[in-house]
């Protein structure tokens, strides 16, 4: 199968211009003007841009949380993808209390087996190095493709590591050429700031931020990146909410130390009042860390601005408000953690980001697909338009309007983060390795469609064709 792009307004991180692109088979062969050549299929995309598929770094699909299941399995969280412009993802792979890592993977690949609507990769989310993985079978993980290690410095009793098990995990990412991920809390402080507020017989959502304050984050992130430096190591801070945490990471990037953060949509539009809302709406917004006060959105865009944070994910992780998110109805300390939003980042971004002069279209290129393809070991084949790239591809129409809503997304979630926010800018075509995944507003490609790509090590290039079936 062939297919022609014509006219439209091609954007990478680095480029612009007018240009046909060429797709033959499952990857871009062509790229240039007024381009003469028989196609399968021509697709007209005046006036349009032309994107590369964006890459999301940070997801949470059919996962156990808190006495549930995340709500988005792999082919309704990865649908939901699809139509937002992100045709591939790098979920966590979550270690077992006890469990080696060859059975977790084994198990998080069996999710996804015969469901994949979109490319993916899995991080290793390390929980136990004790009882369950060991260090030699930690280190040969890069050689099966999966290139980075997540580990939490919250969530007590449950996720969380010591600073032992988060130091010896560096040691060995430096040796093997893996990427370290932390969730940057304290949860020993906030274990102690939720059974206080408990004690007092505060239950009510707002409590889930005032428990986790900012200076906790900025404390764990300056933790993490001065123990990545001894060990030698690259860092990767996810979910980054506020100043405390931008800090320290800016002072580490102007040194020249390998550090990275990202943050994710909702940092830029929810703030810590909407935990307020009554009669328990506010437990929509209970995600960790928490929304934080309006002062930092400024704060997040003049970092993605300066490349202080080189990401944009959506750590979707959604919950049903009604039967999930209502376990924390009489304690907010068991409402689920966790929002939706794989589908409208490309959306917001764009609108909020692009049109309102707050980044430039292609600064937002390489946050949302070239970054992260660079940074988890999937460019060039993913995150740009080049040749030889694999053509996943958002023709983009700039100029439709939306109005985002939980009665139109495509994700199992009963309500939106965005909910009646009107944008301007929407994927109208997606391609995922040249075949037609979504094409006005509806999906074109069928559930196992979607690879399992086995990730460059960190700082090399991922080259052609390492992929295998879900």
């Amino acid at each position: 199968m062939s297919i022609l792009i014509k006219g439209g307004r091609v954007v990478t991180a680095a480029d612009d211009y007018l240009a046909d692109v060429f797709v033959e088979g499952e990857r871009i062969t062509l790229i240039g003007e007024s381009l003469d050549i028989a196609a399968d299929r021509v697709i007209d995309a005046t006036g349009k841009y032309v994107l590369p598929g964006c890459v999301d770094p940070h997801t949470h699909l059919d996962m156990p949380f808190g006495g549930t299941v995340t709500i988005d399995d792999v082919e309704s969280g990865q649908t939901s993808a699809a139509f937002g412009g992100t045709t591939c993802h790098v979920d966590f792979c979550i270690q077992g209390k006890g469990q080696s890592f060859a059975d977790a993977l084994a198990g998080w690949r069996a999710k996804a087996e015969g469901k994949q609507v979109i490319d993916m990769g899995y991080h290793m989310a390390v929980t136990d190095l004790n009882e369950g993985g060991s260090l030699e079978e930690l280190a040969s993980l890069p050689d099966e493709g999966i290139t980075s290690y997540k580990l939490f410095m919250a969530y007590k009793g449950a996720l969380q590591v010591d600073d032992e098990t988060l130091f010896r995990t560096m040691d060995v990412a430096a040796e093997t050429g893996a990427l370290v991920m932390v969730h940057a809390e304290n949860g020993d402080a906030i274990d102690v700031l939720v059974k206080e507020a408990l004690a007092e017989g505060h239950t009510e959502p707002h409590w889930h931020a005032l428990t986790r304050p900012p200076e906790l984050e900025g404390e764990a992130t300056n933790r993490a990146i001065q123990l990545a430096r001894i060990a030698g190591c690259p860092l990767y801070v996810v979910h980054v909410s506020c100043q405390e945490a931008v800090e320290p990471i800016a002072l580490a990037r102007e040194k020249g130390w390998d550090v990275w953060g990202e943050t994710c949509t909702q940092y830029f539009f929810v703030d810590s009042s909407f935990l307020e809302r009554p009669n328990f709406e506010g437990a929509k917004y209970v995600y960790t860390p928490p929304p934080r006060p309006r002062a930092n959105q400024n704060v997040l865009w003049d970092a993605v601005r300066s490349d202080v944070l080189s990401v944009i994910s959506t750590d979707h992780c959604a919950f049903l408000w009604e039967g999930q998110k209502s376990l924390g109805r009489d304690d907010f300390s068991k409402i689920p953690n966790g929002g939706p939003g794989l589908e409208n980042r490309l959306q917001m971004i764009y609108h909020f980001g692009v049109r309102e002069g707050r980044i430039t279209l292609n600064r937002m290129v390489e946050l949302l697909a070239t970054n992260p393809a660079r940074l988890f070991g999937l460019y060039p084949r993913k995150g740009t338009l080049a040749v030889g790239s694999d053509a996943d591809i958002v023709v983009f129409d700039p100029k439709k309007k939306v109005t985002i809503s939980a009665a139109t997304h495509h994700s199992r979630c009963d309500y939106s983060l965005y909910d009646g926010t009107e944008v301007v800018g929407t994927p109208e075509l997606v391609l995922l390795r040249g075949n037609v995944l979504v094409e006005n507003g509806e999906l074109m490609g069928s559930p196992g469609i979607g690879q399992f790509i086995a990730r460059a090590k960190f700082g090399e290039q991922l080259a052609a064709g390492r992929a295998v079936a879900a």
